[in-house]
């Protein structure tokens, strides 16, 4: 009993150190941003910041962070919500109907998760260039979407694949249609792995800067990454207090979807574990 007391005791402690790891960086994030501009970061307490807000009231209309925010929005929602629509669709026919044709697909599909995302840049490019989606916020959606889109098809397949026939049958008997079986009985069973796919991809759609810095050139349509790369350009590492202030800003949504949301995040991934 002693010893079990011990252990419990080593693992709390154990926790507690690890979260204070990692929360140690955002804490100095965040002294910086707080730090008035002629304060040197190790002079006086280093734990108890000046409270300098104008930083972030300046880094605010400096950085364009709030336009950046809007477009990553646009990007990321517009660009899940395609994936989510034709990867449940592609999964469902896939899991549903095993034909050579599909599973050929199925493989193919794979097959592009273990390429990496930067290497089709250029063709995409091209492509993108004939459609005159470059450097608008729709073409990056179209990017984003077919990169996402195998993994989506994985997820969904392999969730659907667990679910017994009988329901499709049972909707059927009752009058619906191939269509309208995904929609009104498949559709609403599937929040688990839709949470575990907007999980495993938002926020890399959220941060993208590899092919956003191809498909998006003007001030006005870059996201998040984009921008505090350009202002941190700008500064040239002269001004740790501003820059520190606009990353605070940038993880702020981030930060608040997760804290919102944690719930049905945990849920959604624990519940797409026993599916899978």
């Amino acid at each position: 009993m002693k010893t079990d007391r011990i252990l419990s005791i080593i693992r709390i402690a154990a926790l507690v150190l690890i979260c204070l790891t990692c929360l140690v960086p955002f804490y100095v994030l965040l002294v910086l941003a707080l730090n008035s501009p002629s304060r040197i970061f190790y002079e006086g307490n280093i734990f108890v910041p000046d409270f300098f807000f104008s930083n972030f009231i300046e880094a605010w209309h400096e950085s364009r962070i709030g336009q950046a925010m809007v477009n990553s929005a646009i990007i990321t929602s517009g660009t899940l919500a395609l994936a989510i629509v034709l990867g449940g669709l592609a999964g469902y026919a896939i899991a549903r109907r095993k034909t050579r044709f599909n599973k050929f697909v199925f493989g193919l599909l794979l097959s592009c998760m273990m390429i990496p995302g930067i290497i089709n840049t250029v063709p995409l490019y091209t492509l993108m260039r004939h459609l005159h989606a470059v450097n608008t916020l729709y073409g990056m959606i179209l990017v984003c979407s077919t990169l996402a889109l195998p993994s989506a098809v994985f997820i969904y397949s392999t969730f659907i694949s667990s679910l017994p026939m009988e329901l499709d049958e049972a909707a059927v008997l009752d009058g619906c249609t191939g269509c309208s079986v995904f929609w009104r009985i498949i559709f609403p069973v599937m929040k688990p792995a839709t949470a575990s796919f907007v999980i495993l991809n938002g926020f890399g759609i959220w941060n993208n800067y590899s092919q956003s810095v191809f498909f998006l050139q003007s001030r006005s349509k870059q996201n998040i990454p984009q921008a505090l790369s350009v202002f941190f350009q700008q500064f040239g590492g002269a001004d740790w207090n501003m820059m520190a202030a606009t990353a605070t800003i940038a993880i702020i949504p981030v930060v608040a979807v997760f804290l919102v949301f944690q719930k049905q995040f945990i849920n959604g991934l624990a519940s797409g574990a026993v599916k899978g």
